[in-house]
């Protein structure tokens, strides 16, 4: 449904209708969880990112809490993919070197031996920056090597972010879809190892070890929640895995009585909008220009294992423009007074704007009532990144009101 052309909407009547499918959640359960914050606890610094409670944001808009995961926290790396890229690679060379995958940690790899096993592997992936800077920071520590594609006009502050790190990086010419299916090709070739936070046929247990990473998010979340549930979640979308983990989290826990779930996508990358749009069960991909400054969400073509579960249980699917994102930036970085500042980037704080907007805005009150927003509603969002390119955050700040 066209609400105006910087915002779309769809609501999936289906939703609460679905029984939870324990053949589709049963990876992502709480025991698995579990597992992966265990393996997380393992890594050199590991702290629960905050989650920070914007009580003065949620009195103003009219709800009854607002509560933002920082993620800009996360290893000193300023974005939440380590969570997932970490958890994959461990499993990955668990099984090629011959350890035992129960109760994995990062010391399972420190001995001399198993180092010198380590030295000659390659792992490969693309990126829009985040998930590549993640990949470089494990194979760096872990003593592999690391190659990394980015698409076509990809920041140079994000690039150089990567070599950091270490790892061999280019951009390509081409979108994000193109520099998947590169990352792929050269994995065949070369004999490298893919870590691909997507998934299509025959490339799905990766992904899978991915997105059970990412559970560490929303395990800490509850746990720092002392028992309060939110009402509405609202997670930003590129391929799908982030939204997967929490949604289908969420479904192990909770299952009907489940908080209200929300995708936000960019216009011009919105592939789960849009294959909802088209109606017929199938993912679609979105393809051309996939031009966005939420440069994380710039992705075309939905991850497989994503579509299953996101299709199913999804609440509502949104496609908005940049300003969203503009706005949330400013909202968190230019906090209420007695708010406490969260410096997001563009594809964290998109999920700000936009609950701020259907809040303050009448032209949004089909999305509100849709969504069952009232002055008792809790809102859990995830700011994924933060200042990932520096001086185009200082841009942002420096212009336009909140």
């Amino acid at each position: 449904m066209e609400v105006e052309e910087a915002l779309s909407f769809i609501v999936n009547s289906e939703s609460r209708k679905r029984h939870t499918d324990i053949e589709t959640t049963k990876y992502f359960s709480h025991s698995i969880a579990l597992t992966a914050r265990r393996f997380h606890y393992s890594l050199p610094l590991y702290q629960p990112t905050p989650l920070v409670r914007l009580n003065n944001l949620a009195h103003t808009l009219g709800v009854a809490g607002i509560w933002v995961k920082d993620e800009s926290y996360r290893f000193g790396l300023n974005a939440f993919k380590v969570l997932g890229a970490s958890f994959a690679v461990a499993h990955v060379l668990a099984e090629r070197i011959g350890i035992n995958e129960d109760n994995l940690s990062f010391d399972s790899f420190k001995s001399i031996k198993k180092r010198e096993e380590l030295r000659g592997i390659t792992f490969v992936t693309a990126t829009d920056g985040n998930h590549g800077r993640a990949l470089a920071w494990v194979a760096q520590r872990l003593g592999c090597s690391a190659v990394v594609y980015m698409p076509k006009g990809s920041s140079r502050a994000r690039l150089e972010a990567i070599r950091e790190y270490g790892a061999q990086t280019s951009i390509v010419d081409g979108n994000y879809d193109d520099a998947v299916h590169l990352a792929s090709e050269q994995a065949q070739k070369n004999n490298w190892v893919l870590v691909q936070d997507t998934a299509w046929r025959g490339y799905e247990r990766v992904p899978i070890r991915i997105i059970q990473g990412y559970l560490t998010i929303m395990n800490e979340a509850l746990e720092q929640l002392c028992g309060e549930i939110p009402t509405h979640v609202f997670i930003q979308c590129g391929v799908g895995s982030l939204a997967t983990s929490m949604q289908a989290y969420l479904l192990e826990l909770f299952g009907r009585a489940r908080p209200t779930f929300v995708v936000v996508e960019p216009h011009k990358a919105a592939c789960f909008y849009y294959s909802m749009v088209i109606n017929d069960g199938n993912p679609h991909k979105v393809s051309g220009n996939l031009h966005t400054i939420m440069a994380g969400l710039a992705c075309g073509e939905p991850n497989i294992l994503a579509w299953r579960i996101l299709r199913a249980y999804t609440d509502l699917f949104v496609a908005c423009d940049d300003s969203f994102a503009l706005k949330g930036m400013r909202i968190l970085g230019k906090p209420i007074a007695g708010d406490k500042k969260v410096i997001s980037g563009e594809s964290g704080a998109v999920t700000t704007g936009l609950i701020a907007s259907i809040l303050r805005d009448s032209t949004y009150i089909e999305i509100k009532e849709a969504l069952g927003i009232t002055r008792g509603s809790k809102i859990l969002l995830i700011s994924t990144e933060g200042d990932t390119d520096p001086d185009i955050y200082q841009t942002i700040m420096s212009s336009g009101d909140v």
